[in-house]
């Protein structure tokens, strides 16, 4: 059961499933090193409404799951059937006919007190069975999210891993003359949709990033020419200063619990770093060279710190125990890495590489091993995982282009796509999934 205080939304599992579930294992087996995936035929019919509301959620829901790579909506020019009651059992052979393997069907209607609620069932067609069936109900306005979280609960029946899709990314919004730009925090739905503005300001704001256990980020801000870092709860929107430190201080990031902030502060020309504890205001160093360290990034179990380093004569990827110990290198390959990121599974690293007067977005295990490039480009910069970390978003400024743009790809690499925003966009972050 989710649900969020920030847009009021209830989530109720109902009995839906009791009248023709039987078990069921995932449908899609995912392997991420054995290149590209066949996406599931699945046909997602309009749910039923007196409105065009049950056309769109379904038309949510089925760009949702194509935009993952694994499932491939058939058209519903192909469909035979003619859905009227999602509550009957539907004519199994018109959906064999057409090859769908997966169907969805689902209805939509308005409560006495105002409400929305949305249902829906996922059938086996070849199986001739029900697979799940839940419903929702929440505020006519949060539609959009009811028809993510569908999404996600299609997604974790047949794949057997946890969705993305009601999740929210924070950004740098960028809009006006390339010479003077103005640069201020946005957020938005993972898909580009609901985008708003967190900050108002010509300061300028930089690598925001998601709090893993409450709605809050951190940023870098220069406002009143003073560069500090902010918490800023997306609740509320009340903001404070974390600290107020000596010289620059570079890219704040999150412990897994949320308890903590790691950071690269900027000193007599070299830059080390810290953590702060949010209770107690406290920081402590972690290293101490004369070099450049910066971009930590915990492990999910908050024992490790993967971070970048040109100790060695240009940037690399270095990982480290919780409290500084154990520094070791781990990228040896041509170029310089930058922009390291643990997977929220804890099994890659993924980076920026520059090689060859080019940028790509890869990933690599976390001894160094088994490095893959997922995506080149003129200048690709910025990973953030997804929270099931199968997807990663970044940022790219292509040769001539105005601005930066926002771009996903999965961990086959064959599934790129454009995120659209209203301005130029760059340094994402991937939120949690929403409770």
């Amino acid at each position: 059961m989710r649900k969020c205080s920030f847009i009021r939304l209830l989530v109720v599992l109902t009995g839906l499933v009791a009248a023709f579930a039987t078990p069921a294992s995932a449908v899609v087996e995912i392997n991420i090193n054995k290149g590209n995936v066949e996406p599931l035929p699945i046909a997602i019919t309009d749910f039923i409404s007196g409105d065009d509301l049950g056309a769109q959620i379904s038309a949510v829901v089925a760009a949702d799951l194509h935009r993952s790579g694994l499932f491939a909506p058939i058209s519903r020019s192909a469909f035979i059937e003619k859905i009227s009651n999602p509550d009957q059992a539907p004519r199994f052979e018109d959906w064999k006919v057409i090859n769908a393997q997966a169907l969805v069907t689902g209805r939509v209607s308005k409560e006495g007190d105002g409400r929305l609620r949305a249902e829906f069932r996922l059938w086996d067609t070849f199986g001739g069975s029900q697979m799940t069936g839940q419903q929702f109900y929440t505020q006519p306005e949060n539609w959009r999210r009811v028809a993510h979280i569908i999404a996600d609960a299609i997604y974790e029946k047949i794949t057997g891993e946890k969705g993305y899709f009601d999740t929210r990314v924070v950004f740098v919004s960028e809009s006006g003359p390339k010479n003077d730009r103005k640069r201020q925090l946005a957020i938005m739905d993972q898909d580009g949709y609901n985008v708003r503005m967190l900050t108002n300001s010509k300061d300028i704001v930089l690598t925001p990033r998601f709090s893993p256990s409450r709605q809050e980020i951190t940023y870098m801000s220069f406002e009143g020419q003073q560069p500090r870092v902010y918490l800023l709860q997306l609740e509320t929107g009340q903001r404070e200063v974390v600290g107020n430190f000596p010289g620059m201080t570079f890219a704040p990031r999150f412990s897994p619990d949320g308890q903590r902030v790691i950071m690269s502060l900027q000193q007599e020309g070299n830059a080390n770093i810290y953590t702060m504890d949010l209770r107690s205001r406290t920081t402590t160093r972690l290293t101490s060279t004369p070099a450049i360290d910066t971009s930590p990034s915990y492990s999910p179990d908050g024992n490790q710190i993967v971070f970048e380093s040109d100790r060695g004569g240009r940037q690399q990827l270095y990982i480290m125990n919780a409290d500084g110990s154990g520094q070791r290198r781990i990228s040896f390959g041509d170029g310089s890495y930058s922009t390291p990121v643990w997977s929220p599974r804890g099994d890659l690293i993924a980076f920026t590489k520059q090689s060859g007067g080019k940028f790509s977005i890869g990933v690599m295990k976390t001894d160094g091993s088994g490095e893959r490039i997922l995506t080149t480009g003129f200048h690709n910069e910025g990973p953030t995982w997804a929270p099931n970390g199968r997807v990663l978003m970044f940022f790219r400024q292509n040769a001539g282009a105005g601005g930066p743009q926002l771009y996903s790809i999965d961990l086959t690499g064959y599934n790129e796509q454009l995120v659209k925003t209203p301005t130029y966009a760059s340094d994402p972050a991937w939120s949690p999934l929403l409770e």
